[in-house]
């Protein structure tokens, strides 16, 4: 079978701008104080395998519920599209990492280990997350891109792992700054991904032309 080389890329640069690890690596600092390396490396082992859970879920049967309702494929890829620039600009403006900071600091004291909550759910596994996985499922029917999503989700969270591992190391390496503008350039391709979106499924409705 051949590997469809655009596909592949366009799945791992949405997948990896929407669960962002670079961006997610501080927050899992704040929400382990004072954790010992292996105390870390077990919540954020946890963390990995319960997001991969949730978005192997949707990868399997989010079409299929969306179909029980009675949402089409097209509708789904516009508010997705619609979901995802909405992302993208809290990543360009800062709101989306003021807000996972809030969320860090009111759950720190209320939960001993986050790896479920925040960090698996919503951080990693969220809304974006979710509705990327069966948009870009549902590009490729027929089981192709069932199984390349799951394959880039494994790679994307094995990379999360290890930013996670890192991320102690990464903060004191990379400062602030590099992280706020790596930030911003995840949150521009985002942003562009999100218009493609959009544009595909109105083209699927006939209001605009198929680009290509």
């Amino acid at each position: 079978m051949m590997i469809d080389t655009a596909y592949m890329i366009t799945a791992f640069v949405t997948l990896l701008v929407v669960i962002d690890p670079v961006a997610i690596a501080p927050i899992f600092l704040a929400l382990t104080p004072n954790m010992t390396p292996k105390q870390r490396s077990n919540i954020a082992l946890r963390a990995v395998l319960v997001a991969g859970l949730v978005l192997a879920l949707f990868a399997f049967f989010g079409k299929a519920v969306l179909d029980f309702v009675g949402i089409s494929m097209a509708a789904f890829r516009v508010a997705g599209g619609i979901l995802l620039f909405l992302t993208a600009m809290d990543m360009l403006f800062e709101r989306r990492t003021k807000r996972r900071e809030d969320s860090s600091e009111t759950d720190e004291t209320e939960h001993h280990d986050p790896s479920v909550f925040p960090i698996a759910i919503p951080l990693v596994a969220g809304p974006g997350a979710i509705a990327s996985v069966i948009l870009l499922v549902g590009e490729k029917p027929g089981g192709e891109g069932l199984v390349a999503i799951l394959g880039i989700t494994a790679v994307i969270l094995l990379i999360m792992y290890v930013m996670l591992r890192l991320s102690s190391r990464l903060e004191k390496a990379m400062g602030k700054v590099v992280i706020n503008v790596i930030t911003r350039i995840l949150g521009m391709l985002l942003a562009a991904l999100s218009v493609q979106f959009v544009l595909d499924g109105l083209a699927e409705y006939g209001f605009v032309a198929a680009l290509g």
